[in-house]
């Protein structure tokens, strides 16, 4: 009998589908949109790693088809960005060319997948009319205060020559090319995602995602409870001016025995005196050269006292005021009051500048030892406190801000670790930033019937380092009339960042050819939400919170009456080879190109499911592939066996069917796709055991089999459909439905091993008492042994184990 040959029943089948689409809307039809997070077309084109999530997606749409629903499973390009251009200038070609080709290399290899991809949704972040409605959503984020422009430091990568946002900037290093991360001062745009912190963070209880991704978004919004503080300047050109700091330990004011600006703090330079000056612009200087991350990992303390003092107004007694670059402007309000005796950093920080350290909390209200190290138990009863001695500090965290308040030196307020979104980037491929800057009117957006503002075609398009975009070399496209009052005017020449267009292209899928909105109200309505988002765990802060905040904006303008883009989360790990993540510079690439002519597209998209757990990493190993084509193999054999043949089912046969379902339906719902293979491959033997006594297997038990397999191995089911009578295609058979009752097997088999190795099987009655099974086991041994029963062992319909000597 000839074994499967995928080249010709892959084929076979691609061409029916054709020709024949298993996926129409109707129109009547409930909706199920399955999203796999779109890529960012590499030069490097697809490895087998790149499959695993493809795969996942495919089959979970193909479940959701099986079960009657019309499925929007569609696929686009995320190809505007520094990835793109950074390729473009390491390879020497325009990233508009270069982009193209690359799309069209890794659309070929999607292809290969069969995927249920609807190419007809297809989108291009980097196509103008894709990138028109993501200039209209800047300048309605404009219109209504959201986008602003701002000078201050940012993050700058000296390799990719353009600014960074906090979330791209990975222990110090630019998340892009790894360069040390610096900083420089630039004009800037900014969104405010700061305004919908709390909606952002309390929202994230109406999503089914994964607690982890839950969890970092919440510790990255970062809220907390506490108190501003005022802290007026006891002398010098500053006196009398407040020093505000956040403190979510208000309880601790008596301890404050020192304050710490941030060297970018409005009033750093300023407080210094003549004694002190040089040290502190020099100091002020070298922080502005470092990144975030550096000064925030824990290593030794520096810092430089301003001359300055400051009055804690708790107590009226005068406290330094240092700097140090350990506190962030962009945090809090850029100043903090420091209580070493209860904080290892302030104490670590007294410590080495001879600063006073005076406890205020202790476990039982006696004096605390702090000669050696701080005290950081949070919680206990004040001391060194005034009127708040004796109070627990619990207790008196809830009620110092009231209290402060009631004083009039502060007030009880809420903090988010979020910042605004650092929107500009001083690079040529993006999208241009809408805006005109006009002498006389400001900023004024360009009108919406203007739109798509073109990214001008340049030969020269490398960035400059200057913190100018290449754009802003280009005469004939800066300089133009303001669309206010006709003014001479300039353009903005800063481009968007790379989450620009892919914060909203899901919205776009399901409308993706309408030249007149966004998305239409009716489509919108009808197919949005995504329901399933399926995507790399590396994007849980950065493109998750982005597009959240996107959906939440144009849910506030009417464009959409949801505030949720996704509604379901699902994370799954990476493929590696030899212990690493793939990647060309390792040498460790896997190419699928050679495992689909070798084995087919079935084989792998099966051993990408089997490999383990979907949420976890993997190791590719090159003979899971011959395993998974055995079972392909195995399961032809049994169809072939079978289809000439008109078995009529066995109890056996329904029991095992009903059986398989269950299985495959239950591990598939809790998204344990690599039991669901295995699965396959454990009631695939099953059945073949059957064969063997029955001389095949009833049609019906096979079908099923087949619709059940189709989500994962699409062309082999349905083949073993159309050969067991099946008509139309496997993908509108429906999917099957099992009885709990039919799943109870009348009779079991048990293996019976004398001394460890096995002798017989023996087949019972399901509920078969005890001594009756030891009875039969004794039985099917006379006379294949010698020696006398010593032990005798019955594991409840599993096993029974005699020992003779």
């Amino acid at each position: 009998m000839a074994n499967y040959n995928h080249q010709a029943i892959e084929k076979k089948w691609q061409e029916y589908w054709n020709e024949n689409p298993i996926n129409v809307n109707d129109g009547k039809k409930e909706k199920y949109y399955c999203l796999d997070m779109f890529p960012y077309p590499s030069g490097s084109g697809l490895h087998v790693g790149h499959w695993r999530g493809y795969v996942i997606s495919d089959a979970w749409s193909r479940y959701q088809l099986i079960k009657g629903k019309y499925v929007i499973h569609p696929m686009g390009w995320d190809a505007f960005g520094l990835p793109a251009e950074n390729y473009a200038i390491k390879n020497h070609v325009h990233p508009s060319v270069s982009t193209a080709e690359n799309v069209k290399n890794i659309k070929n290899q999607i292809k290969q997948i069969n995927a249920l991809y609807d190419w007809d949704m297809e989108v291009n972040t980097t196509d103008p009319d894709f990138y028109k409605w993501t200039q209209w959503i800047f300048v309605k984020m404009f219109e209504n205060g959201l986008a602003y422009e701002k000078e201050f430091p940012i993050n700058w990568c000296p390799s990719c020559k353009t600014g960074l946002a906090n979330e791209e900037v990975v222990d110090g290093c630019c998340e892009r090319c790894g360069s040390p991360v610096t900083k420089k001062k630039l004009r800037q745009w900014m969104l405010k995602i700061t305004a919908y912190a709390e909606r952002l963070l309390n929202d994230l209880d109406k999503l089914e995602w994964p607690e982890k991704v839950k969890k970092m978004q919440t510790e990255w919004i970062g809220k907390s409870y506490g108190a501003e503080v005022d802290f007026k300047v006891a002398d010098g050109p500053c006196k009398d001016e407040n020093i505000v700091v956040y403190t979510t330990r208000p309880d601790t004011l008596y301890g404050a025995t020192f304050m710490v600006l941030a060297p970018e703090h409005p009033l750093a330079a300023k407080l210094c005196d003549d004694e002190h000056r040089e040290a502190c612009e020099k100091y002020i200087y070298d922080a502005s050269m470092k990144s975030n991350v550096d000064r925030m990992q824990d290593k030794e303390k520096t810092g430089v006292f301003t001359g300055a003092y400051a009055i804690n107004p708790i107590n009226g007694k005068k406290v330094p005021v240092w700097l140090s670059d350990y506190v962030l402007v962009d945090y809090g309000t850029g100043a903090i009051m420091c209580v070493p005796a209860h904080d290892d950093r302030d104490y670590a920080f007294a410590k080495k500048f001879g600063l006073d350290i005076i406890p205020v909390i202790s476990p039982d209200g006696e004096d605390v030892d702090v000669s050696e190290k701080a005290y950081t138990e949070a919680q206990g009863k004040m001391i060194n406190s005034g009127e708040w001695n004796g109070m627990e500090s619990a207790e008196l965290k809830k009620n110092a801000p009231h209290i402060i308040e009631e004083k009039g030196f502060g007030k009880k307020t809420v903090n988010y670790k979020l910042r605004d979104w650092v929107f500009s980037r001083q690079r040529y491929w993006g999208e241009p930033i809408p805006i005109v800057h006009c002498p006389h009117c400001g900023n004024v957006a360009v009108p919406v019937e203007e739109l798509p503002l073109r990214l001008p075609d340049v030969d020269k398009y490398e960035p400059t380092g200057t913190g100018e975009s290449p754009l802003a070399a280009i005469d004939s496209w800066v300089n133009c009339t303001c669309p206010k009052c006709g003014a001479p005017a300039k353009r903005e020449t800063n481009t968007m960042p790379q989450w620009a267009g892919s914060s909203w292209y899901f919205l776009r899928y399901v409308d993706s050819h309408n030249d007149k909105e966004l998305v239409s109200k009716e489509k919108a309505d009808k197919y949005l939400p995504v329901d399933m988002y399926i995507g790399g765990v590396e994007h849980a802060v950065l493109h998750l919170l982005y597009s959240r905040f996107y959906t939440k904006f144009l849910h506030d303008i009417g464009v959409v009456d949801f505030d949720e883009p996704f509604t379901k989360l699902f994370n799954q790990g990476m493929i590696c080879k030899n212990g690493n993540k793939m990647s060309k510079s390792k040498g460790n690439v896997v190419s699928p190109d050679d495992m689909v002519r070798d084995y087919g597209c079935d084989a792998l998209r099966l051993y990408e499911l089997f490999m383990g757990p979907p949420e976890l990493d993997a190791e590719w190993d090159d003979r899971g592939m011959d395993g998974v084509y055995r079972f392909i193999n195995r399961f032809y054999k049994l169809c072939q066996d079978s289809k000439d043949k008109d078995i009529e089912a066995t109890k056996e046969m329904i029991t095992e069917r009903h059986k398989l379902i269950r299985d495959i339906e239950t591990r598939f719902d809790s998204f344990s796709l690599n039991t669901v293979v295995s699965g396959f491959m454990e009631h695939n033997n099953a059945l073949l055991d059957i064969a063997k006594r029955e001389g095949g297997v009833d049609k019906e038990t096979i079908r099923t089999f087949a619709i059940l397999l189709a989500p994962f191995a699409p062309h082999l089911a349905e083949e073993a459909w159309h050969e067991m009578g099946g008509t139309d295609t496997v993908f509108k058979a429906g999917w099957p439905v099992y009885d709990e009752s039919q799943t109870v097997e009348d009779t079991i088999k048990v293996p019976v091993q004398v001394n460890g190795k096995v002798k017989a099987v023996i087949e019972v009655a399901a509920d078969c008492a005890k001594e009756e099974v030891l009875s039969i086991a004794k039985e099917a041994i006379a006379g294949k042994v010698n020696g006398d029963i010593v032990k005798e062992i019955y594991v409840p319909k599993k096993i029974v184990n005699l020992v003779v000597k």
